[in-house]
Parts: C-alpha cells; structure tokens; sequence
C-alpha cells in the first residue's frame, strides 16, 4: 500500500478538473495542465478532492504515488505556481530578459541568449533570476538549464547558484616553497 496515494488531493476553489478515460486535465487561475495516467492506476473526483487508486498488479502499486505527486503537482501549479531562484555572482555577469529571451552575460566572450520555452517566465532582480511557471517539472529543467551555463565554483565563488544553495569554498594552491 503506497501511503502517499491513499492521501486525497483537496481541490482549492477557482480549479476545474476533467477526467476523460486515462488523461487528466486541471484548469487554474495560472493555466491549464494535462497528464495521461497509465492503465493500472484510475484518478476519480469525488466531492472538493481527487483521490488516485491504484490496481493490485505490480505496476499500478509501483505508479500510485507517483501518480499521485504528479496530479497533486499539477493542482498547486495551476492555482499557486512554482518558483526556482538561481543567484549569479562575478565581475561583470549580468542577466536581461527581452521578450522570450533571457541574455546572460556570465564572463564568456560571448552573450548567452536562452529562449524561454512557453509557460515560463523570468524576471530578473540585481543578482537574482526567478523562474516562474505552472509545471514544476518544467520550471525546475529550465532552472536547471540557466545553471548548466556557468555552475558555482567553489575557488572564487563565481558562478549560478540556486538560492540558499551552500557551496563550500576550497582554499587553492598555495605558492611553492623554495
């Protein structure tokens, strides 16, 4: 028995959910999300809440809380959203967004022009970038992505974090004794 599949979803007030044969469909003040659940697992609504059974046989034990996690992801983001901030720090590094465009200046000789996919968006704040969006899944890639261009080094402490991220410090080489 999955603990966290027996738990049922509350649904907040202003979320429309559809259930069609195998896929869901959430609607929310922040969008709108879909998810095809797989045959050994069955979503129902009852009342304000939606509660995922799962089957008897092998895979439907082994997808219930997942199942579950996901559909419970897809309701808070539709009507909360998340949010991943990565913090930058260096001489010179810099970060805009223009349109669907995010323009990273990370100590390359070159600009880094990342194109934001559709649901995201960003917003930059001195140091700080936000990434917004309905589908955890997604925010947390694109996050992710930002990162992958300059990771923290732990030498000079230059690099993206994500906020609250510690990075703990080496000290280097020192000068060679004679």
């Amino acid at each position: 028995m999955s603990r966290i599949g027996k738990k049922p979803i509350a649904l907040p007030e202003k979320v429309e959910v559809k259930i069609a044969g195998n896929s869901v469909e959430i609607k929310g003040p922040k969008g709108t999300l879909s998810y095809v659940v797989n045959d050994g697992v069955k979503v129902e609504k009852k009342d304000k809440a939606i509660e995922v059974v799962g089957s008897t046989d092998r895979v439907g034990r082994s997808l219930w809380g997942l199942t579950r996690t996901i559909v419970s992801n897809m309701v808070t983001g539709v009507s909360s959203g998340f949010k991943k901030e990565l913090e930058f720090t260096g001489v010179g590094y810099k970060a805009a967004v223009t349109g669907q465009t995010l323009q990273l200046n990370l100590g390359y000789s070159h600009q880094i022009d990342y194109k934001l996919p559709k649901g995201i968006a960003v917003t930059v704040n001195k140091n700080v970038i936000e990434v917004n969006g309905s589908d955890k899944e997604l925010v947390g890639f694109v996050a992710a992505q930002i990162r992958a261009y300059r990771p923290h080094e732990p030498y000079k402490g230059k690099g993206l974090k994500y906020v609250g991220e510690k990075v703990i410090r080496k000290a280097g080489k020192t000068g060679a004794k004679k």
